[in-house]
């Protein structure tokens, strides 16, 4: 199609969809909640998957685990494909071949085949490293932390509205005849098959940059601004700011990752509450992402115009320990209404670090916003897969232990047994994770900025680019 350039928006006009950085702000927002529904959407149905499957606990543990590890590697290569070749075509071949494990994860018969399947499903977090560079690659400095923010924690959701969405695309599938134990395996094929659609949607109606795509504007012999990997990986890898930024996302979005795993069955055995209302806690705890990363962001943005970049990472520094503080406080209390309270500054302090994060990436190397994006992404599942093995070590050795102290009674009484120290357990292991995430917390204060980092920000943010006198491309 045709379209004329734009310069990168330096607003957030959320209704103005004739301009393309917004239009591609909605499309890579709604594809990152797809993602997200996608590879979280078997969680609401894990009860139903060891029924069936008869997943042993160490079973169930290793899904959880798997399904944040293969996202580690796919965030490590997409950045740099990212670079490569932009951000339209990587998410567009991410959601069409990152749906072919989706749908058959709705097919399998063995735990085997279910444990690879969600190996791969994995891959698909990777939306969140495209999303970030292609918003990145829309938005003006002044407002780039705020967009990021944004976009990302909105296709956050998708990983907590899967709680309310699955069960309700299952009760459909069964109201026309299916079998209701058979349910969660339509459900898991119908989100494959819209995340495909999507992937075709992503290719028609987005570009890379507001001046066209990456293709056409090197045929062109137009100059890509400042995001053609024009520095080598190796240099991004020796940048020690990246590697504290990869350490500060696994200690928030890693946790976040983690809790979404976890939190339905803690919340049932420590408050013995029931599924259906531990499910409801953790979609609330979800639907925080409609503001909450956007928060991290703006203020992000805010602390920025106050005091330069060094204001961006003073508070992200400041929101992790507020974060470490709740997370800690949650673990240790034993009444329902106070674990509500804590259990939701925990989640606002959390995911506002995350959009503080993604307020310092753009200002790291503007040469290469791909591949720090997507070693900062991967660093988010290395947090989550650290987490998990913490507390699948902690808290099946706890039920096996409760199972065999229990022998020769009743299966109330063992299963009552096995959630008392499944509680315990994985309680210990959220009070580790916040003693980790407040040393986080110290360590980014580390991040150091140039004179020259700092004037050419502030230059970069005093510019009216819509100034720029734009050019036709055609894509």
């Amino acid at each position: 199609m045709n379209s004329t350039a734009q310069a990168k928006s330096t607003t957030l006009q959320l209704f103005n969809l004739k301009n393309v950085s917004i239009r591609t702000f909605w499309i890579t927002a709604i594809s990152f909640f797809l993602c997200f529904f996608a590879w979280f959407g078997i969680v609401p149905f894990m009860p139903d998957v060891v029924r069936d499957l008869g997943l042993t606990p160490d079973q169930k543990w290793n899904s959880i685990i798997l399904a944040v590890t293969g996202t580690v590697f796919a965030r490590l290569l997409i950045g740099k494909l990212c670079d490569k070749y932009g951000p339209r075509l990587c998410y567009t071949w991410l959601l069409m071949l990152g749906a072919i494990p989706v749908i058959l994860c709705g097919l399998v018969q063995t735990p085997t085949q279910f444990l690879v399947c969600r190996l791969f499903i994995g891959f698909i977090g990777a939306s969140f490293v495209i999303t970030q560079v292609h918003t990145s690659l829309m938005f003006a400095p002044n407002i780039v932390g705020t967009a990021n923010a944004t976009s990302a924690g909105w296709g956050n959701l998708g990983g907590g509205a899967n709680r309310l969405g699955m069960p309700l695309i299952a009760a459909a599938v069964v109201g026309f005849g299916v079998a209701e134990g058979e349910a969660w395996r339509y459900s898991m094929v119908i989100a494959g098959i819209v995340c495909f659609l999507m992937g075709i949607v992503y290719f028609f109606f987005t570009q890379d940059t507001p001046q066209g795509n990456f293709k056409e504007l090197k045929a062109s012999g137009i100059k890509i601004e400042k995001k053609k990997d024009q520095v080598g990986f190796a240099t991004v890898l020796k940048d020690y700011r990246t590697w504290i930024l990869f350490l500060v996302y696994a200690a928030c979005f890693g946790i976040e990752l983690t809790v979404y795993g976890t939190m339905d069955d803690y919340l049932q055995n420590t408050f013995q509450i029931e599924r259906a209302t531990a499910g409801n806690i953790v979609l609330s705890f979800a639907l925080m992402n409609i503001f909450a990363r956007t928060l991290g962001g703006f203020f992000g943005d805010k602390f920025g115009k106050l005091k330069g970049l060094r204001g961006r990472v003073l508070f992200l520094s400041g929101i992790l320990t507020v974060q470490g503080v709740m997370l800690m406080t949650f673990s240790t209390t034993t009444s329902i209404a106070v674990g509500i309270l804590f259990l939701i500054l925990f989640s606002l302090s959390v995911q506002m670090a995350e959009g503080a994060t993604f307020s310092v990436v753009p200002f790291i190397n503007k040469k290469a916003i791909g591949s720090v994006s997507g070693i900062v992404g991967a660093g988010g599942n290395v947090g989550a897969f650290l987490a998990a093995m913490l507390l699948k070590s902690q808290s099946a050795v706890a039920e096996k232990a409760a199972i065999l102290a229990s022998n020769g009674l009743d299966e109330a009484s063992v299963t009552a047994a096995q959630s008392a120290a499944s509680a315990s357990a994985v309680s210990n292991g959220y009070f580790i994770i916040s003693i980790v995430v407040l040393i986080t917390a110290i360590v980014s204060l580390a991040i150091r900025f140039s004179t020259d980092d700092e004037e050419i920000a502030k230059k970069d943010s005093n510019i009216n680019l819509n100034d720029l006198v734009p050019i036709k491309v055609r894509s």
